[in-house]
């Protein structure tokens, strides 16, 4: 016989062949979780605590660069005194939110 006898090749011969082509996703996406999503989302967590905490009396930088002192504290709005001035305190309102970092009391005086 001239002709040789045609067999069909089983289509999928290597039985994990799916899974390892998803594997570099999915590894990208757990070093991507590690590397950028979790710290994120912990500096976030600690952002939330600090607003939270805000009280009368502390000392505040905003994201913006203000220093100043707490005077006031509301649901969503903080008045900083952030200068003396001829007529009494400059105070400025800001939102809760814009506190960006807590100075250790009397950090204020030393500057």
């Amino acid at each position: 016989m001239l002709i040789s006898n045609a067999y069909a090749q089983a289509a999928g011969s290597d039985p994990t062949g799916g899974l390892m082509g998803l594997l570099p996703i999915i590894l990208m996406f757990v070093v991507l979780w590690f590397l950028m999503i979790r710290p994120q989302m912990k500096k976030a967590k600690e952002h939330q605590k600090l607003v939270s905490e805000l009280a009368k009396g502390d000392e505040v930088v905003t994201q913006g660069g203000l220093a100043g002192k707490i005077v006031k504290v509301s649901d969503n709005y903080v008045t900083l005194e952030v200068a003396e001035g001829k007529d009494g305190p400059v105070e400025v309102l800001i939102q809760r939110q814009a506190v960006g970092a807590m100075l250790p009391k009397g950090s204020l005086k030393a500057l």
